[in-house]
């Protein structure tokens, strides 16, 4: 059984069908012994994306505050070549990606062919905080539902392969990590009080992740929900999950290589030749 929950198309999500504590049946030794193994294969994935540049690959990663976004970046990329990988984080908009479409500062940071992207946030802000905080008209925000989907639906036929992951953490867990970043001087530059008052627009924040992921999955560009109370679970559902994707794109890029192998030993021996003539 799959760690992460992929929702299928057309399925209307409730979160609290979804246990963000669940450990899969494994304990924490065997899930980070299970890590490893599929790390280890993500690398080689991931190598052999870069060498064919055939595709691309963009993950997403959303989740209340505290749900591990930059944890699960350090864990899942760790071993991957930083050559082929692009972390895109989005804040606050500034003026001059507001006064342009809401896509507009996503699509200029899409990954390119070969390459590994991640957005650390993403366009699904402009259906979720600005949603919950009302910076812009309900219609305005209803209609970007749509505008979402066509958007992943161009890059999926431009060759970009779409894994969407929603870290599901629970309130009672995200407490107790506000408060230890409290008590752990260590981790007090994290502390932010917008963070509090965040938490208190928690269930407007839960319909709405609801809706994005119910409006919003689809056969090109899945949303899977992750359990992310449990770090090391948490990690082990998203490598998982980009493994299982990846690995059905395997026998291109070695086709792909193939050609491309045959290519460089032909103008190899091609120049050789050449030498042989000159030489003679």
């Amino acid at each position: 059984m799959p760690y992460a929950a992929r929702i299928q198309p057309g399925t209307r999500v409730r979160l609290k069908d979804h246990d963000p504590a669940e450990s899969g049946g494994l304990d924490k030794e065997a899930g980070q012994k299970r890590f490893a193994e599929l790390n280890a294969e993500l690398d080689a994935l991931q190598e052999e994306l870069h060498a064919a540049g055939t595709h691309s690959v963009l993950m997403v990663l959303q989740g209340m505050d505290t749900s591990g976004k930059d944890g699960a970046i350090r864990s899942v990329m760790h071993n991957l070549n930083p050559q082929g990988v692009r972390v895109e984080s989005f804040k606050v908009p500034t003026d001059e990606e507001l006064a342009h479409d809401f896509l507009w500062r996503v699509h200029k940071v899409t990954p390119g062919k070969g390459i590994f992207g991640v957005f650390n946030r993403s366009h699904y802000e402009d259906v979720l905080v600005v949603r919950v905080h009302g910076l812009v008209p309900e219609p305005v925000w209803q209609a970007r539902y749509e505008h979402i989907n066509h958007f992943e639906a161009m890059l999926a036929d431009s060759g970009t392969i779409i894994v969407k992951f929603f870290l599901h953490i629970s309130k009672k867990e995200q407490a107790e990590r506000l408060h230890e970043r409290e008590e752990e001087v260590g981790k007090a530059w994290k502390l932010s009080a917008g963070d509090w008052r965040e938490r208190e627009k928690w269930d407007a924040y839960q319909e709405a992740y609801e809706d994005a992921l119910s409006r919003c999955s689809t056969e090109a560009a899945p949303w899977y929900v992750v359990p992310a109370d449990r770090k090391w679970f948490r990690n082990l559902a998203i490598t998982e999950a980009l493994v299982e994707t990846l690995r059905g794109y395997r026998d291109d890029w070695r086709a792909a290589l193939e050609d491309l192998s045959q290519a460089k030993l032909a103008e190899l021996a091609a120049y050789r030749k050449l030498l042989e003539e000159k030489a003679e």
